[in-house]
């Protein structure tokens, strides 16, 4: 599979991230075995999970898929091979609560997490860890210096953020920058070809912004992941789009990106990669499958070259 650099760390990931965020809960295990097979025998070595996966599914609390991923490294003896993301911050602390209830960005949440994460996971490191969520009601300077704690303790390789917005990044790098602390290096945010209504209240889960991206354009040593980037399969036309989602702009985007998936004789869950693999910044997607079919299916964007009118169609379509 082809590697891309992962902001200025030296370390080259694979292009495609595997989201494992249902394994083990909707997803059975021998399945989840067997996505994880098919992603490393195609050259996939990264993987992204989070302690709070899945508290949602009817029984779960979170933590279900880094175990399952503990299990499943250790059964095949390739730690040393993954590069291994999870996320920290957005686990309840009560069983059924919501994220009011979260367990937070204090220092004391930051290293309970992590250290639990480590035990469920099998390993003694973990190659980048996410701040979840960007919880507000935790001073930024006692989180990012408890995340450099664990990173100087070797627990923990390289950090990044997910959900925050494009000045709580800067605020957080520059803060990190004047303490000595290790940095951010990426961001990983809902991002997709389509583009949501303006004035949508996102929450705790804001897209990646135009401004997002003009700042990874301009800071080459921080990188951009995109979750969710095919809307847990609404490209397919099986789901309705998500209520933000539903415009005329969408409506536009859609017809433009029907035509181009039709000119390559491609999907249009394929393209919808495709475009984000090629496009400025460079874009790196999470892909999720529930199974092995959707998973050949994502892997087959990698074979997809879009020229520079294809692409110019697809990001120019219904303006900006």
């Amino acid at each position: 599979m082809r590697q891309v650099p992962l902001g200025q760390t030296g370390v080259q990931v694979s292009a495609l991230c595997f989201g494992c965020m249902h394994i083990g809960t909707r997803i059975p295990e021998d399945t989840s075995y067997q996505l994880l097979d098919q992603y490393f025998e195609a050259g996939g070595r990264f993987l992204d999970t989070a302690n709070a996966y899945a508290f949602w599914v009817e029984g779960c609390h979170g933590g279900e898929s880094e175990a399952l991923l503990g299990r499943w490294m250790s059964t095949r003896q390739n730690r040393s091979e993954i590069f291994l993301a999870t996320k920290v911050g957005a686990r309840p602390t009560v069983p059924g609560a919501d994220l009011e209830r979260a367990e937070g960005l204090s220092r004391q949440a930051i290293e309970q997490a992590v250290h639990t994460s480590l035990r469920r996971l099998g390993t003694d490191y973990i190659d980048l860890c996410y701040a979840h969520i960007d919880f507000r009601w935790n001073p930024l300077e006692e989180t990012l210096e408890a995340f450099d704690d664990l990173v100087k303790a070797g627990k923990i390789r390289y950090l990044g953020c997910s959900n925050f917005t494009t000045w709580r990044i800067e605020q957080a790098r520059q803060m990190s920058k004047i303490h000595g602390w290790t940095s951010f290096c990426c961001a990983q945010q809902r991002y997709t070809y389509l583009r949501p209504r303006h004035g949508i209240n996102h929450q705790y889960w804001p897209p990646a912004s135009e401004e997002l991206l003009d700042y990874c354009r301009e800071h080459s040593d921080f990188s951009l992941l995109a979750y969710s980037p095919l809307l847990e399969g609404a490209y397919t036309g099986k789901k309705p789009l998500p209520e933000p989602y539903q415009g005329p702009d969408t409506d536009a985007r859609l017809r433009t990106l029907q035509a181009v998936a039709q000119e390559v004789g491609t999907t249009t869950n394929q393209l919808v990669l495709a475009w984000l693999l090629q496009s400025s910044p460079i874009v790196l997607p999470l892909i999720g499958a529930s199974n092995p079919d959707q998973l050949r299916e994502n892997l087959g964007s990698l074979q997809i070259h879009l020229d520079l009118e294809q692409m110019s169609r697809l990001t120019l379509a219904a303006g900006r």
